[in-house]
């Protein structure tokens, strides 16, 4: 008898969609763990590197971003180093990729952004449960919604939308070389500004019904 995969949900997020709040309240209803920041607690727990180093490069592009993306070369996602090198940008999305696939092995989750759907849809990795969502919103409810969220005031939250997706875009194209919002690489786009959060939690799991995957 095949052994049942584990339901891997990995959510990519425009700041200020609910993604969030999305992936949390799918997790609940799922019975099954939701990752976010607490990847970086386990990343620097496993490789002994201080927690603060994964929070200054979390979901932000190395230092060579132009050069890669004028040479078009991407980070290898081999074993990460130990040596003098330990907290380059690039090391630590080693170690972070590392703590991504063992989770995937481990149990079924929900993993939000830090390019999680490309380092799980490689061709050298199996997750065959693999489901891959990106949750948008229009600009207006992206910065109603984070004015909301965060208690800020309109130009603000503005500012902070621009500047938080700018980030994670060219994150997304420094580690994979590819475009964030190219709908090409997820299976399931919502916008969050046509329906609410907890119906958009609900279409995924339909979805995930309809694809016969169980957590």
């Amino acid at each position: 008898m095949k052994e049942k995969s584990n339901l891997i949900i990995t959510i990519g997020r425009q700041y200020g969609s609910g993604g969030r709040i999305v992936g949390k309240a799918l997790a609940e209803e799922l019975g099954i763990h939701f990752y976010d920041e607490e990847i970086l607690t386990i990343t620097s727990e496993q490789s002994a590197v201080g927690e603060v180093f994964f929070r200054l490069a979390d979901e932000k592009a190395g230092n060579n971003l132009l050069y890669r993306i004028v040479s078009g070369l991407k980070p290898q996602l081999g074993k990460p180093s130990t040596d003098a090198d330990i907290v380059k940008p690039e090391n630590l999305f080693r170690f972070q990729s590392q703590v991504i696939k063992e989770l995937a092995k481990e149990e079924s989750c929900i993993i939000a952004g830090r390019c999680a759907d490309y380092i799980l849809s490689r061709e050298e990795e199996d997750v065959p449960g693999l489901v891959k969502i990106f949750v948008y919103a229009d600009t207006p409810t992206l910065i109603q919604r984070t004015m909301e969220v965060d208690k800020i005031d309109e130009k603000e939250a503005a500012r902070r939308v621009k500047k938080v997706n700018r980030e994670r875009k060219e994150y997304y194209r420094y580690y994979t070389g590819e475009n964030w919002e190219d709908w090409n690489n997820y299976d399931l786009i919502i916008n969050t500004s046509r329906i609410d959060l907890e119906q958009t939690a609900r279409l995924i799991k339909d979805y995930i019904k309809l694809r016969g995957i169980e957590a």
